[in-house]
């Protein structure tokens, strides 16, 4: 029987991070200013900065999203294999 304590503790360190960028995304775009600032300049370079770092944060959670989905999958496929071969056999 495999030990799947560093599998699932690897898994939860992965959902820990996505769930940490989840609030981190909502903690940035709570001070994004959906109205256009056409003529002042300080106000498009601050929603020029809050829309670059939302594009960046969403791009990453989408991977490690991804890669935690996979990864748990991998996890739960392990765990079953050794379900299955730990059956008695008749």
């Amino acid at each position: 029987m495999i030990n799947l304590f560093p599998l699932v503790s690897t898994w939860s360190l992965l959902a820990a991070v996505v769930i940490g960028l989840i609030i981190y995304r909502w903690t940035i775009s709570s001070h994004e200013d959906d109205t256009l600032h056409v003529l002042d300049k300080t106000a498009t370079t601050q929603q020029k900065t809050v829309a670059h770092k939302l594009e960046v944060i969403d791009k990453w959670g989408k991977i490690l999203t991804v890669i935690a989905l996979l990864y748990g999958l991998v996890v739960a496929a392990v765990y079953f294999f050794n379900v299955w071969n730990s059956l008695p056999t008749y």
